[in-house]
């Protein structure tokens, strides 16, 4: 197989761009670094493109090894002919390739084995041959054998059925074709085991549906259903047509002492050896393209998350709510410093409501406490209230905000954050980065391990390496793009910089705290174990303020410095006027951005990016997300009627929906079906993403469901 012919035509992209990035990926770079800084080598394919390329690179490469692992293995049997050879050859899966090596794997011992071993293979032949002209017990009693324990002409018989069976099932062009069939005209059915039992698997008590029309939510629902013991789940195929397909290939002659039994042999190779393999297949690969879809759809909620914009310069409470431990505060300065934590108890079973508000006005006034970050797990209403109450009640110009508090818990009880916070408990812990996470959600998130952020569906479901292996590459693209400050960014923030690990992370903090401030990029290769190679794929990522060089600050990488220089240089500028801001209409001054390039020996891509920076210096893609919605009052279920349009923001969106926070306790559903009227929406990512802010109108309300659904249909 041509791997970069399958790549270009796979990818929509061009046989020299698939080149390229094989290359590229192949000398050592990561992903980030070629999107960024390679673009004129692959005519600029972005970073999604780039993770798709290498994990089919990846796929492919592995079917050549297979396909030459199974040539090898049966050339070995002497079994290789020139025609299964090019089948092998052109094989684009590997599910073809176990096809095509099934009838020479090494076997453990089947029912077709043993008959094997007694004798009975030349019976078997006669059988399928169809051309006898006895009856066949009549040619099964020469076959009969006291030691090798063929005792009657029946075992006999018995014995040459399984061997066709398995012959039968071993060949690859009827697989291929039952299992096409099977696909294509099959359903997948599930049963309740216990009717009368409650779940949430109710609406697949009694499900029928195509196998090409089943969404990818309802596969891992019915997995999961089946998994708990609470359903019965299986592929129902058009059995009379396979078996019709089975006879019309092998019963070649009408002859009254083979074809019944060839007809049984038929039915029992179908229904016991090659149904329930094909339907495990069939399976598996529903349940991969669904976990595909779900990793897809998790990755693209979570890059939207981490790119919500930070919200600087501000001192902010953070308050993780809770009943009987009370609630815990933290106020957090604008660097993200800790200034102070307590512990309140307005909730019950304390209900210290009035000396709550006392400490909280108290620290507001202190600190000068501009935005309170409330937690959205257990007590965050009652919180809510009391906030809104309090504020009200000293004139405060304060707002809150609720914050998807999901993974606070676990990074608040890991080994980092016993490293961060050592004299803190797991609830101060808790509430600092419920405050930080509103600061600057990406530097905060990227401690948590991304499955435990908590804007998928079915992720505990699913392979979890691969799904560790999309978001962490999610995680990295993030924080790549933003990039980071080289002199305040966590080991937890530049372990995702390209090129760097966790111990050459860690080893640059350690720089930092044993000779200062970084006044350079070029420092960088005085760190422990940060080699050239890592020094080219990470400079361009990382930002120094107030450097020695001002070019540092920016996202020009130190390759390109000559050229930027150069260009400054031309238009009669200096590295100087990146600080004061005076380059912001450069690219206007070029007439030829071609004749310019060419001038300064590099490429047009790589100009207008240079020129971007400049412009913009340290500029932040985060900024043109949309900002959080701040909030000054409170809504509760109750308050709700149908009509009523409100304000609210995306907080997760998965196959058959979005959810909306609108200022109540529960998230409403906006179904995809009430998404717009104006197009058909195939995939709610087609529309929504998670941190938008939409306006929608409350269709049903349940308090009993605690169900809210909504429309943006106006």
């Amino acid at each position: 197989m041509d791997i970069i012919k399958q790549l270009r035509d796979e990818l929509g992209i061009k046989t020299e761009q698939a080149e390229a990035a094989v290359k590229l990926i192949d000398e050592g770079n990561t992903i980030p670094f070629i999107a960024r800084y390679r673009k004129e080598v692959t005519g600029s394919l972005n970073d999604e493109v780039l993770r798709n390329l290498h994990e089919r690179l990846l796929y492919l490469r592995n079917l050549e090894e297979k396909k030459a692992s199974v040539l090898s293995s049966i050339e070995e049997q002497g079994k290789l002919t020139e025609e299964l050879r090019e089948q092998i050859v052109a094989a684009t899966t590997l599910v073809v390739v176990e096809d095509l090596y099934r009838p020479y794997r090494p076997k453990r011992r089947t029912r077709a084995t043993i008959a094997k071993e007694k004798g009975l293979e030349p019976l078997a032949n006669i059988i399928l041959l169809q051309m006898t002209n006895h009856a066949v017990e009549k040619e099964a009693e020469s076959f009969l054998d006291a030691e090798k324990e063929v005792g009657t002409v029946e075992e006999a018989i018995a014995g040459a059925m399984d061997i066709i069976a398995e012959g039968v099932s071993d060949e690859a062009d009827y697989r291929i074709h039952i299992r096409k069939v099977t696909y294509e005209e099959g359903f997948l059915t599930s049963t309740a085991k216990d009717e009368s039992l409650e779940s949430v698997y109710e609406m697949y008590y009694n499900f029928e549906e195509k196998l090409t029309k089943l969404a990818g939510h309802r596969i891992l629902a019915v997995n999961r259903g089946e998994k708990e013991k609470i359903l019965t789940v299986k592929i129902t195929a058009p059995e009379e047509k396979i078996l019709l397909y089975l006879e019309n290939k092998i019963i070649v002659r009408q002859n009254p002492y083979t074809t019944d039994i060839l007809k049984n042999v038929i039915e029992d190779s179908y229904k016991r050896l090659i149904a329930p393999a094909i339907e495990r297949e069939i399976r598996n690969e529903l349940t991969e393209k669904a976990e595909n879809g779900a990793i897809k759809v998790f990755g693209k909620n979570l890059e939207q998350l981490l790119m919500q914009p930070p919200i600087a310069g501000q001192v902010v409470l953070g308050w993780d709510p809770a009943f009987r431990t009370g609630c815990k505060l933290a106020v957090v300065d604008g660097t993200g410093k800790v200034l102070d934590t307590v512990v309140i108890y307005p909730t019950a079973p304390q209900n210290k409501v009035e000396e709550a508000k006392r400490i909280v006005a108290g620290l507001i006034k202190k600190f000068g406490i501009t935005l309170i970050s409330v937690g959205n797990g257990t007590a965050s209403r009652e919180s809510e209230r009391i906030i809104v109450d309090m504020l009200k009640e000293i004139n405060s110009k304060a707002r809150y905000i609720i914050v998807n508090e999901a993974g606070a818990s676990v990074y608040s009880a890991s080994k980092l954050a016993g490293e961060e916070f050592p004299n803190f408990d797991v609830g101060q812990r808790s509430a600092a980065s419920i405050a930080r996470r509103l600061q600057d959600p990406l530097a905060e998130l990227v401690k948590i391990d991304p499955k435990s952020i908590g804007v998928g569906q079915y992720q505990h479901d699913m392979d979890q390496k691969k799904l560790s292996e999309a978001l962490t590459g999610v995680v990295e693209d993030c924080v790549n793009k933003v990039g980071v400050d080289l002199n305040t960014a966590s080991a937890s923030l530049l372990q995702y910089i390209s090129g760097i690990t966790k111990a050459i992370a860690k080893n640059i903090v350690t720089y930092r705290e044993e000779n200062g401030r970084f006044t350079g990029r070029n420092q960088l290769l005085k760190v422990a174990k940060l080699g050239p190679k890592a020094f080219e794929q990470c400079a361009g990522f990382m930002r120094i303020q107030e450097g020695k060089n001002p070019l540092d600050a920016t996202g020009v990488h130190p390759e390109s410095y000559e050229a930027a220089k150069g260009l400054l240089k031309k238009l009669s500028f200096n590295t100087e006027d990146i600080k004061a801001g005076k380059l912001s209409e450069l690219g206007k001054q070029i007439k030829d951005k071609g004749v310019m390039a060419k001038e300064l020996g590099i490429g047009e891509i790589t100009l207008t990016d240079i020129i971007k920076e400049l412009e913009k210096p340290g500029r932040d893609p985060r900024d043109e997300m949309p900002k959080p919605i701040l909030r000054t009052d409170v809504l509760e279920m109750k308050d709700l009627g149908e009509g009523m349009i409100l304000k609210g923001t995306v907080r997760n969106v998965i196959d058959f929906g979005a959810f909306v926070d609108i200022g109540v306790h529960q998230d409403g559903l906006v179904h995809i079906s009430q998404l717009t009227n104006k197009k058909f929406v195939k995939h709610p990512l087609e529309v929504l993403s998670v941190g938008d802010i939409v306006e929608v109108k409350v269709l049903s309300v349940d308090a009993a469901k605690k169900r809210i659904q909504l429309t943006m249909i106006m």
